[in-house]
C-alpha cells in the first residue's frame, strides 16, 4: 500500500515565531486579530494547524496566559474548529523551564509544541519531566516534541525507552539547520533524523530560508510533515519575497498534490492525537 497517498499531510504555518517584526515583513502577525486574519488565509490555502506565538504590548515574545487566551479566542472566532491551535512554549531566551512549564499547565491547550531541550534542564530532571510529560498524556494535549539533532532525538528515545516518557501519541518536529554555518537548510538534513527515528511517532520538519519548499517536500515524500512560515523564512521557492505566509502554505500543497498526497484537516489531526 502506498503510505503517501493514505497518510494525509499536516501541513502547520508558523506565521510569526518570537522574533519577527514588522520591519522584517510587513505580513508577520504580531496581534490577535492579524493572526485570526493570517490563520483564516492559511487555512483556504491548505494548512490545518496553526503554531501561535503572542507577544507583548512591545512586540516581545510573550507567554503570558491571559494574553494566550484573548489570541485564542480571537483566532478560535475565525476559523472555528477547522484549524488545530499549537501554542508554543519556547524560551526565546526570556523564560526558564519552571516558567514554561508552569504556563502550558495554566493554560492547558489543545495543543502545544515543547523544545525538549529547554525543558530537559538539571532544575527539572527526570523526575520533573516524568511529571510534566506524564501531564500532558494523561491530559491528552496534543504535543509536539522539538529536536535539534539527532542527540536530541536519541535523547528522546532515551527518556521513552526508560519510561520517563510514557506511550501517547506524541508528534516529533526535526529542525533543519539551525546549528549550521548562516543557518541554512537542506533536504539532506533530514537524512540523519530519519535514519535515526526508529520509533513510530509520526514526525514534520522546519526549515530556514528559500529552501523551506524543498524540505518540505522531501518530507511529504518521505512520508513525514511541515511546518512552514514566516517564523522560519520570508522566501518563496524562488528566492522572491512571499507576499504573506498563505503563499508558503499554497507551495506546500501544490507539492502534495504532485506527490498524490491528501491534506490533513483539524479532524484528521484530532483522531490521530487522541484529542477527538
Amino acid at each position: 500500500m502506498n503510505t503517501l497517498t493514505t497518510d494525509p499531510l499536516i501541513i502547520t504555518v508558523a506565521p510569526n515565531g518570537a522574533y519577527k517584526m514588522a520591519n522584517d515583513h510587513p505580513g508577520v502577525p504580531l496581534t490577535a486579530s492579524s493572526l485570526a486574519t493570517t490563520a483564516k488565509a492559511c487555512l483556504d490555502a491548505g494548512a490545518a494547524m496553526l503554531h501561535l506565538h503572542i507577544r507583548d504590548a512591545q512586540g516581545k515574545h510573550s507567554l503570558d496566559v491571559q494574553g494566550y487566551r484573548d489570541a485564542l479566542h480571537t483566532v478560535k472566532a475565525a476559523v472555528g474548529d477547522e484549524m488545530v491551535l499549537q501554542i508554543t512554549s519556547e524560551a526565546a531566551r526570556v523564560y526558564q523551564a519552571p516558567a514554561q512549564i508552569a504556563m502550558v499547565q495554566a493554560l492547558h491547550p489543545e495543543a502545544v509544541s515543547v523544545g525538549l531541550r529547554e525543558v530537559d534542564q538539571p532544575e527539572i530532571g527526570e523526575a520533573g519531566l516524568t511529571q510534566f510529560f506524564g501531564w500532558l498524556a494523561r491530559e491528552r494535549v496534543m504535543t509536539q516534541v522539538i529536536l535539534y539533532d539527532v542527540v536530541d532525538l536519541q535523547r528522546w528515545q532515551d527518556l521513552h525507552a526508560r519510561g520517563i516518557v510514557p506511550d501517547a501519541p506524541w508528534f516529533l518536529l526535526f529542525v533543519l539547520g539551525r546549528y549550521t554555518a548562516g543557518q541554512t537548510s537542506s533536504p539532506r538534513d533530514l537524512v540523519p533524523f530519519v535514519h535515526a527515528h526508529t520509533g513510530t511517532e509520526p514526525w514534520a520538519m522546519c526549515a530556514f530560508g528559500a529552501t523551506e519548499h524543498a524540505c518540505a517536500t522531501a518530507a511529504a515524500a518521505l512520508g513525514g510533515h511541515a511546518r512552514v512560515g514566516f517564523e522560519n523564512n520570508l522566501l518563496l521557492k524562488s528566492g522572491q519575497t512571499a507576499p504573506d505566509n498563505a503563499a508558503l502554505v499554497r507551495q506546500v500543497a501544490l507539492a502534495a498534490a504532485g506527490l498524490g498526497r491528501p491534506l490533513a484537516t483539524a479532524h484528521d489531526i484530532r483522531q490521530r492525537f487522541g484529542a477527538a
